[in-house]
């Protein structure tokens, strides 16, 4: 089974890399640098590997970037 990651996890990593809370509707956040947008489910223990990989492609990030 696939490693899944928390939303509070993901945040961090998306701050890290320079992304900033631009805005929240609900439980979503919105994250924003240059012109890439990203929505994150917050809070949620575990993130579905679908929405992870969904949320690599909107940033450009790669999965070895949330590894520990």
């Amino acid at each position: 089974m696939p490693k899944l990651y928390s939303s509070k996890w993901i945040v961090t990593v998306l701050e890290r890399h320079g992304f900033i809370l631009s805005g929240q509707r609900g439980s979503h956040k919105k994250f924003r640098k240059d012109d890439k947008t990203v929505i994150v489910p917050d809070p949620r223990r575990e993130i579905p590997m679908g929405t992870f990989h969904s949320i690599l492609r909107q940033t450009g990030l790669q999965k070895s970037d949330f590894e520990k």
